[in-house]
């Protein structure tokens, strides 16, 4: 059967938080100290092209730093992504807290050193964990809800005290050029939202899709969980290389409700739900099961008739390929307006 294009639907990390308290404690007025108030969560999951900007940052003269301490709270099911950036000697000397597997990690690059170093608990539980970050002398100190997490120590003979200039933290974003990141950035217009409540799956807010590929001669098996009730628009596209038009495609109304199969030029209407969609493509035939209702359609080819894609708006709890869950991060494309790790549980 060859390559297999998918799309659902029609690494920034896709977290909320809410800043308490940060930016570098002033020796003489006191005003190195930002407050934000912690009842307006904002999204860090956003990117902008050319220079990776933060949504916030804050900058203090050195000369008058005595100590320099980040606090906020923040959640997420995202495993991978940027936290928080800080450097001085406009970026020469850096610091940047990632999460990797859902693991706390800090990089340090300072003089001739370049520090990587990982531990703590998971965070990407879509739970809201209080983390702050500090300058001790020559250690940076991570705390994860009042536990250390994480302690580096830096000593060089090629380090130099900087007395002088000024140091930057940001939120959201790195304040050095795109040359030095490996992650690829793409535009997004207006700010995300944060949900009050969320719950793990691919939430999907009907402007744009994710794209995958895979390759299996003796058959395609693609499962989907999720409330179909609750969803509106094109869950699943399946088209061959070189093909313009889909091949099968899986669509869900709710005015009036019902889940629609489309297989070349035929078109069929199948029962109003379902809250679990698995389809086999095999070379003459798919088989798709709703739930308890197993159906059977032959493959006719013979022309094809262009089956409109409408983004899908809605969650996908579970997507599963080939027996293998995906991760929508890893996708071939994704457009940022979804949401790989979680969805709001209004919807």
């Amino acid at each position: 059967m060859g390559s297999l294009k998918t799309m659902s639907g029609g690494l920034l990390l896709g977290l909320c938080l809410t800043l308490l308290i940060w930016g570098a404690e002033g020796q003489r007025n006191g005003r190195g100290k930002k407050e934000i108030s912690g009842s307006g969560p904002i999204n860090l999951g956003q990117q902008q092209r050319g220079t990776w900007w933060p949504l916030m940052q804050t900058r203090e003269n050195l000369t008058e730093v005595k100590s320099i301490k980040s606090m906020f709270q923040f959640r997420t099911f995202d495993p991978e992504g940027v936290v928080f950036y800080g450097d001085t000697r406009d970026g020469e000397d850096w610091f940047v807290l990632v999460l990797r597997n859902g693991i706390p990690e800090m990089q340090i690059g300072k003089a001739d050193i370049l520090v990587s170093v990982q531990g703590g608990p998971k965070l990407n539980d879509g739970k809201w964990h209080l983390v702050e970050i500090s300058s001790q002398g020559d250690f940076v100190v991570l705390e994860v809800d009042g536990q250390k997490g994480l302690v580096v120590g830096l000593k060089s003979k090629e380090t130099i005290e900087v007395l002088t200039g000024q140091i930057r933290l940001a939120l959201g974003g790195i304040l050095v050029s795109l040359d030095k990141l490996l992650i690829p950035t793409e535009l997004i217009g207006e700010p995300w939202p944060c949900y009050q409540n969320i719950q793990p799956g691919s939430y999907f807010s009907g402007a744009g899709l994710a794209a995958f590929n895979t390759t299996e001669d003796s058959g395609i098996t693609i499962d989907i969980h999720g409330d179909s009730t609750k969803m509106e628009g094109t869950v699943l596209s399946l088209k061959t290389p070189g093909q313009e038009l889909p091949m099968v495609t899986v669509k869900v109304n709710n005015n009036p409700k019902k889940v629609t199969l489309t297989i070349f030029k035929r078109e069929s209407i199948t029962k109003q739900s379902f809250s679990r969609l698995y389809l086999t493509l095999l070379k003459n035939q798919v088989n798709m099961d709703i739930d308890d209702t197993h159906l059977t359609f032959k493959i006719d080819s013979d022309g094809v008739s262009y089956s409109s894609i409408q983004y899908l708006k809605g969650c996908l709890e579970k997507i599963q390929v080939q027996g293998q869950a995906v991760d929508l991060d890893r996708a071939l494309y994704k457009d940022l307006s979804v949401s790989s790790h979680s969805c709001p549980s209004e919807v």
